[in-house]
């Protein structure tokens, strides 16, 4: 019997055609296959670019005024960090779209930090780290939305620190006056807050039920919102 020849991926056939584009022609590619305006952009897309493009191109599409290049370039810095850990010069930039106006952006941080992590869960940890001690929500936010994705949270080191980023971005928020709690900043925290609990919990139950139970004597009223959103979760359900 003949083999079966293996039907290469979405990101494969997109690493190929980007492959074979002169540089120049990338960005105007990316933005024609975006997916936008429309209801989800083309990540797939956006991952490949961050697979094969040139350093020079990445960083010129992280600063970039479109939307979704200024995403592509964002999500593949993690790929620069992976190469050299020490440029302060990546590390700036991801931190300043770590607060763009773009939510898409935003996510993009969180893209380029799991990438990270999926080769060295270390270097994530510790940029991780770095963000969740800072003073801007969404610098915080970046940090519990990083380390809160399953696929990453396989082990002791990487579960104990999605636990303590998310109580540490808790308590960053419940030490907030009242006055800067409708901040929009300060709402996208509280937000990502809301489903970053259940995955942390999910990952490891025996550490994570009690944590979060804490959580649920809180006369903080933004803090007890958290829990009941949390709650609704269905990967929680099954172990409440």
């Amino acid at each position: 019997m003949a083999a079966t020849r293996r039907q290469p991926g979405k990101r494969e056939r997109c690493r190929a055609i980007l492959r074979a584009l002169p540089e120049a022609a990338i960005p105007g590619y990316l933005i024609e296959h975006s997916g936008l305006p429309g209801p989800r952009a083309d990540l797939e897309l956006l991952t490949a670019f961050g697979d094969i493009a040139s350093a020079a191109l990445i960083r010129r599409l992280a600063e970039d005024e479109d939307e979704y290049l200024r995403s592509c370039g964002t999500a593949a810095l993690g790929r620069l960090l992976l190469a050299a850990s020490d440029d302060e010069g990546v590390r700036s930039l991801l931190a300043v779209r770590a607060r763009d106006a773009s939510w898409r952006v935003r996510e993009a941080v969180a893209m380029a930090g799991q990438r990270i992590g999926d080769e060295d869960p270390a270097q994530m940890l510790a940029l991780v780290e770095t963000w969740a001690g800072s003073e801007d929500p969404l610098t915080v936010r970046a940090a519990i939305a990083t380390v809160c994705e399953p696929r990453l949270l396989r082990d002791s080191a990487s579960t104990t620190a999605a636990l303590r980023t998310c109580r540490v971005a808790t308590d960053f928020l419940a030490a907030l006056p009242a006055a800067r709690r409708r901040e929009p900043d300060v709402r996208t925290l509280r937000q990502a807050l809301g489903y970053c609990w259940s995955v942390a919990v999910a990952a490891d139950p025996a550490a994570g039920l009690p944590a979060f139970d804490a959580l649920a004597g809180s006369p903080d009223p933004d803090v007890g919102w958290i829990v009941r959103e949390n709650r609704k979760k269905r990967r929680l359900q099954a172990l409440l």
